[in-house]
């Protein structure tokens, strides 16, 4: 009789859905969204020139206060994600949002998506932070065992942003999703708990203070990725 192989042995107990709370960090804090950011992100992320902004997202780029306001309302309102605005702590004005969706304590499985960077933020310490700050609210406040991140196949900042954070990329759904009236095939990423300590560390030494010289430029890059990961060896390396 043949032996059958079965994965490994989990002592696993659900992790807990995530709420509607204020993660600190240093430079940046993530704050359920809501009305008192609308102003700000009208300002940050609606302009004329930020078409790009929204060109992956599912809304397209709101054209007045109104039509970012619906979309706040609707953010804050939905019980299948948690959205956030991105606020330095020095400005206090809200540049940016992001939220946790794709909810599954049983299985312990969530995603970070709907991600819009203003252009204050874009390629700063603060836009990793903000990556940093919901990866440990996810493994280490909540519990869970795999971090998703999703995009369009086509969105070589969003796959770089992934891989640089210490995401392992798994493969590619093809028409994935009918979006914005274009298909999209989705590329799928992931960390899991088990690399969560490697990914931890790797983003604790690139934020500390002493990797950046007095005008606020990294001494070394972020290498949260681990090496067999590298894009110019990796064959599924983007087109």
């Amino acid at each position: 009789m043949s032996q059958q192989r079965i994965g490994r042995p989990v002592d696993w107990t659900p992790a807990r859905r995530p709420e509607k709370v204020t993660l600190d960090g240093a430079g940046v804090r993530l704050e359920p969204i809501g009305p008192q950011h609308v102003d700000d992100l009208v300002e940050a992320v609606c302009g004329p020139d930020d078409d790009a902004l929204w060109m992956y997202l599912f809304w397209e780029r709101p054209r007045d206060r109104d039509e970012m306001a619906a979309i706040v309302e609707r953010g804050a309102a939905d019980d299948d994600r948690v959205m956030f605005a991105i606020v330095p702590t020095e400005t206090g004005r809200a540049i940016g949002f992001c939220s946790l969706m794709r909810i599954d304590p049983e299985m312990g499985s969530i995603e970070v998506g709907g991600i819009a960077y203003g252009r204050r933020l874009q390629r700063s310490r603060a836009a990793t932070e903000v990556q940093a700050l919901l990866m440990r609210h996810v493994f280490d406040d909540l519990g869970y065992r795999r971090y998703e991140w999703k995009c369009d196949s086509l969105n070589a900042p969003s796959r770089r942003a992934a891989i640089r954070l210490g995401f392992i990329w798994e493969g590619r759904f093809r028409n994935a999703v009918v979006y914005k009236g274009r298909n999209r095939d989705t590329d799928w990423f992931s960390i899991i708990d088990l690399e969560w300590p490697r990914v931890s560390r790797a983003l604790d030494e690139w934020l500390d203070d002493r990797n950046f010289d007095s005008m606020g430029r990294q001494r070394v890059r972020l290498a949260a990725r681990p090496p067999e990961t590298d894009p110019k060896k990796d064959p599924k390396k983007e087109q």
